[in-house]
């Protein structure tokens, strides 16, 4: 039988009453004390099929699929827009109707992504 090892380093950081008790809330919804809690929050991956790195939690994973969708987003921009040969400049009322259509479909962009690559990570394993 394998002993686990111990626990003998700390980590915190100070949070007002409110943000504890949200915190006991979040922990207490689980089933579990605050410190399993956050020592869960802190070293298992994202609940939304993370990399595997330290850290997360659903807020890391909304977060990276927001700025993946913002640089989808920017890029999809910038290949409809750019200027061709021969051709004007968009006027400034073409540019604002392709960011709408952009931004309408950025973050399911971004999860496709996410997902195809998810699927390729697990292929090469």
């Amino acid at each position: 039988m394998v002993k686990a090892s111990l626990r003998t380093k700390s980590v915190g950081t100070k949070v007002s009453d409110a943000e504890y008790a949200q915190l006991e809330a979040r922990a207490r919804a689980e089933n579990l004390t605050l410190s399993e809690w956050v020592r869960t929050q802190l070293l298992e991956p994202s609940a939304d099929g993370g990399t595997g790195r330290p850290g997360g939690g659903a807020a890391d994973a909304l977060l990276g699929e927001v700025l993946l969708a913002e640089v989808l987003a920017l890029r999809a921009l910038f290949l409809n827009l750019r200027p061709l040969p021969d051709h004007d400049l968009p006027s400034e009322d073409e540019v604002r109707a392709e960011k709408v259509r952009v931004d309408a479909t950025k973050m399911q962009r971004a999860r496709e992504r996410l997902a195809a690559e998810k699927k390729a990570d697990e292929a090469r394993r």
